[in-house]
């Protein structure tokens, strides 16, 4: 039997670059009774995208978040923590996201992991043309098809579609990994959870249902 799974993510979210590797081996793990959608969820939209110096908690975040899942946070992306001036627009990289979706929907989980590598390693903009074509290059992707789309009007309204569907699922946090049930939709674990203990809550749920 296959079960239905929702994973909504934010590129720029700190807690979902960490819990990413994580959602990542629990997929592989269980594809033969998993069918994945991803989500962007649009953390910073509207006026909430403001400069890193307007958000004076994030170094003591990130030690917290590599503290508890071992994320790593790159020379790249510290130099745009220190510097201050980078602005964080989420709806931009739910864009880019779409496009790279809509390239190979089989690999949405691991073009939003390079998305976070591409951030938190590297330090490279996802409101960027530039940081797509190098990471369809990367993976394998057609960059041109990628880029297409994404200066298109698919990718805005791709991702407008994307934050309206994570609200309905009323995901309001990120990440958020759900399991649609007969019920309705229930959260697996949180962004400390390991793979093994994903595994044995899906467990759970599948002889609940």
């Amino acid at each position: 039997m296959t079960v239905k799974m929702t994973y909504v993510f934010d590129a720029y979210c700190g807690w979902c670059h960490g819990f990413g590797p994580t959602v990542t081996e629990f997929a592989a793990a269980n594809a033969d009774r998993i069918d994945l959608e991803v989500l962007s969820g649009g953390l910073f939209t509207g006026s909430r995208v403001a400069p890193m110096s307007a958000m004076p908690y994030i170094p003591e975040a990130n030690d917290r978040i590599a503290a508890l899942t071992g994320a790593e946070f790159g020379p790249g992306y510290q130099k745009l923590v220190a510097d201050g001036r980078f602005a964080m627009d989420s709806t931009a990289a739910a864009a880019g996201f779409a496009a790279l979706r809509a390239a190979a929907p089989e690999r949405a989980l691991a073009s939003a992991e390079a998305m976070q590598r591409a951030f938190y390693r590297d330090g490279l903009s996802l409101s960027d043309l530039a940081t797509y074509r190098r990471i369809a290059d990367e993976n394998g992707l057609d960059a041109r098809r990628v880029l297409e789309f994404l200066n298109g009007p698919q990718a805005a309204t791709t991702a407008r579609h994307d934050f309206s569907r994570a609200a309905q699922l009323g995901v309001t946090a990120f990440p958020t990994l759900l399991l649609h049930t007969p019920t309705g939709v229930v959260r697996l674990g949180g962004p400390a959870a390991d793979a093994t203990r994903l595994t044995a809550a899906l467990d759970r749920q599948i002889s609940n249902n």
